[in-house]
């Protein structure tokens, strides 16, 4: 008799509103997915549980059929990361169910080996606003087929970002940022721009460590803030516009981006 695993992954780190549904059974080689996954910008909190809805109705199956819920847990943007925690945190409590947190930099690893499975080196770097860069290297370990961690989420200036030792895949929004402020960019081996947080990735990392039982309960889900400070003052702001301007042309038009 199979046994069908059901859990539903949310992310709102970005500006996009991501939702899907991973129904793996023992039956079944690989998972099926139901994905949303919209540019929402600042409207997400109103758009996520109508795709749970979505989702949940195209499986054909009921939100009481949940097994366990995913979510990016971070970093990323901070309203962003507080709407995913909240809906995962109240269905979590209204159905009994575990919770998975999943970085969302992993995320971005596990999108771009998805696209390029021989990758085993990633470098996951984010814009984290401020002039600096979330960043993280992971190392895709062929005989457990799990990731492992070789540097933990930092936040430091795109200039500080630690080059891997090893040939790497470049993997986030950074790259097209910061251009060459980034100083992994010139060393990498590919680069993957469109490998960012994605539902569909932490449902799969979620499945994952679902079965490993690397759960928390739903009052135990926070998001992981990296930085405090989410605001520049008048004065380092009015420093960042004077850099912005002594830089060329193009050089300015990626900084904006």
């Amino acid at each position: 008799m199979s046994r069908t695993t059901t859990l539903l992954a949310i992310d709102t780190s970005t500006e996009f509103c991501s939702v899907a549904l991973a129904v793996s059974s023992t039956a079944r080689a690989q998972s099926q997915l139901f994905i949303r996954h919209e540019l929402t910008g600042a409207a997400a909190s109103s758009r996520v549980l109508p795709a749970v809805q979505e989702v949940f109705a195209e499986a054909q199956l009921n939100l009481r059929e949940c097994t366990a819920l995913a979510f990016g847990v971070g970093p990323g943007s901070f309203t962003g990361l507080r709407t995913a925690t909240g809906v995962v945190q109240g269905l979590a409590f209204a159905l009994q169910v575990p919770v998975v947190p999943v970085s969302t930099l992993l995320a971005c690893a596990q999108a771009a080996r998805e696209r390029a499975p021989a990758i085993t080196r990633v470098l996951a770097a984010l814009d984290a606003r401020m002039n600096e860069v979330y960043w993280a290297q992971f190392d895709w370990d062929q005989n457990t087929h799990s990731w492992q961690i070789v540097q933990p989420v930092t936040l430091t200036s795109p200039e500080a970002v630690k080059i891997p030792d090893a040939p790497f895949t470049l993997a986030g929004n950074a790259a097209d940022i910061f251009g060459e402020r980034l100083a992994a960019l010139p060393h990498a081996a590919s680069i993957d721009r469109l490998a960012l947080p994605h539902a569909a990735a932490i449902a799969t990392l979620g499945l994952c460590s679902l079965r490993a039982g690397h759960t928390v309960s739903a009052e135990c889900a926070m998001p992981l803030y990296i930085r405090n400070k989410v605001a520049l003052t008048t004065a380092e702001r009015a420093a960042q516009a004077t850099s912005s301007s002594s830089m060329p042309s193009h050089a300015a038009t990626i900084q904006r981006g």
